[in-house]
């Protein structure tokens, strides 16, 4: 922990060592995991095999390229991890790098990303829940519905560790079940009649994949999780770059096999206007109409759980910056190893974002600032990079392995030209407003860069 100039706490009694102990908990290899997958594999998954279906089988190279770049990234974050395991992830790594200013651009970026990810996903699980329950007859009732969705995993995340946890291993194991079986069993249902012609817009090759991959931009992000939450992970160094690696190959599979698997089982010209693919696939699989409600149960579980991950990410990279004073020391206190302001205020600015989208009742709006998510998670993602191009490149000896320096290297490289396309999939919209995002965040850190001058200079 770094000195912010503040007074160190008194330490705890043993009795609430003891309570805070039994609430925090550090995840193991499987946990870290299963964080890395249930925040990679939202409610995505339910409907990118309509959304891409517009441009043909060809967006499935587009799936593999994004796997690809997936990966290196998550290697990368891997490598970081190990060289200095403590919570932040890009945070911690653009800081050691590049100073302050990088560190705080990075953890800024990465707050607002988080935050409306919340709101994007309460507010898509609300479309599932009214398969089961009718919400969606008035926007009000649909707004409450998306606000008890945030609420009940900031519930979680309030109780410690431990419970955080324990819901991200039932809803990543509930959701897997019903995903494999459309995964697996749709490819003993797959007719190759279905898939429709490989490339179906007038783009050329190459513009049908990237426009593709820029709606499939956002069902990756996450793989940051473990790194971010490292400082939770039994054994960093080891079990962070692992949960990693197994999470983002485990995410990558279901989403392939699951996207092929519902191209060659609903027919190409049906699945373009599906606005549930899933359902009509087990629908083709085993006939009946119970796939609709099957999916919803499975969609509302996969994306409680990410929320669950994401509420916690959320306030750990704001409490590695309030560690070193660049946020507001708030953020800097945990509660049963949960950073509850962090948590708190990510609730509240994520349901008035919610209850803006309602008011507004404009989808367009609400669209616009999720793929300002994109290009925000891509500002910590091409600063650690680029940490790890700079630790390789000035041949610092604590943070270099000559004997892979090479296979680093090319990691690295690679995972920076992914970042970069994420960038540019993001659109000029999106950038321009995510820049303007950035901008209030100078005028957030100038302010703390002074506070922090200032009681420098007082105790000096």
């Amino acid at each position: 922990m770094h000195d912010t100039g503040t007074v160190a706490p008194s330490d705890p009694a043993p009795d609430q060592v003891d309570a805070q102990s039994r609430h925090a908990r550090r995840f193991g290899l499987p946990i870290a995991t299963c964080l890395v997958m249930g925040n990679i594999i939202g409610g995505g998954i339910f409907l990118l095999p309509a959304s891409v279906a517009p441009f043909g089988t060809i967006s499935l190279v587009a799936f593999a390229v994004l796997t690809a770049g997936a990966i290196a990234l998550a290697l990368v974050f891997g490598r970081l991890a190990e060289r200095d395991p403590r919570t932040g992830g890009p945070y911690v790594y653009a800081r050691a790098a590049f100073g302050d200013f990088a560190g705080f651009l990075a953890a800024w970026s990465y707050w607002i990303t988080t935050w409306v990810s919340n709101a994007a996903l309460a507010v898509a699980a609300v479309g599932y829940l009214d398969v089961l329950i009718p919400v969606n007859d008035h926007k009000w009732s649909a707004c409450l519905a998306a606000l008890v969705l945030q609420l009940l995993p900031a519930l979680a995340n309030f109780a410690g560790t431990r419970y955080v946890g324990a819901v991200q291993l039932v809803a990543t194991v509930l959701k897997f079940l019903p995903l494999l079986l459309v995964a697996v069993g749709g490819l003993f249902f797959f007719d190759s009649a279905n898939l429709g012609p490989f490339r179906a817009s007038d783009d050329s090759p190459v513009g049908a994949v990237s426009a593709a991959a820029a709606i499939l931009l956002f069902s990756y992000l996450g793989v940051e999780s473990a790194a971010v939450s490292a400082g939770e992970v039994r054994d960093p160094r080891r079990n962070v770059g692992r949960a990693t690696i197994l999470g983002t190959l485990g995410a990558a599979v279901v989403y392939l096999l699951g996207t092929l698997a519902v191209f060659g089982t609903v027919a190409h010209d049906k699945l373009i206007t599906s606005t549930a693919p899933f359902s009509d696939a087990v629908d083709v699989m085993f006939g009946g109409s119970w796939g609709g409600t099957a999916v919803a149960c499975a969609a509302l579980v996969s994306m409680v759980g990410a929320l669950n991950g994401w509420t916690l990410l959320s306030a750990q990279t704001p409490y590695a910056a309030a560690q070193d004073g660049l946020f507001p020391s708030a953020f800097g206190r945990k509660k049963r190893g949960v950073p509850t302001v962090g948590v708190l205020v990510t609730v509240v600015l994520a349901s008035l974002l919610t209850v803006y989208n309602y008011t507004a009742g404009s989808g367009g709006v609400f669209e616009s600032l999720v793929l300002i998510t994109t290009f925000t998670a891509t500002v910590p993602y091409l600063l650690a990079t680029v940490a790890q191009i700079y630790f390789l490149v000035s041949g610092q000896r604590e943070r270099v392995h000559r004997g892979r320096l090479v296979r680093d290297g090319i990691l690295a490289g690679v995972a920076f030209a992914f970042s970069m396309w994420l960038v540019a999939g993001s659109g000029y919209a999106a950038v321009y407003q995510g820049v303007l995002f950035l901008f209030v965040g100078v005028l957030v850190y100038a302010w703390m860069a002074a506070r922090k001058q200032r009681t420098a200079t007082g105790r000096d």
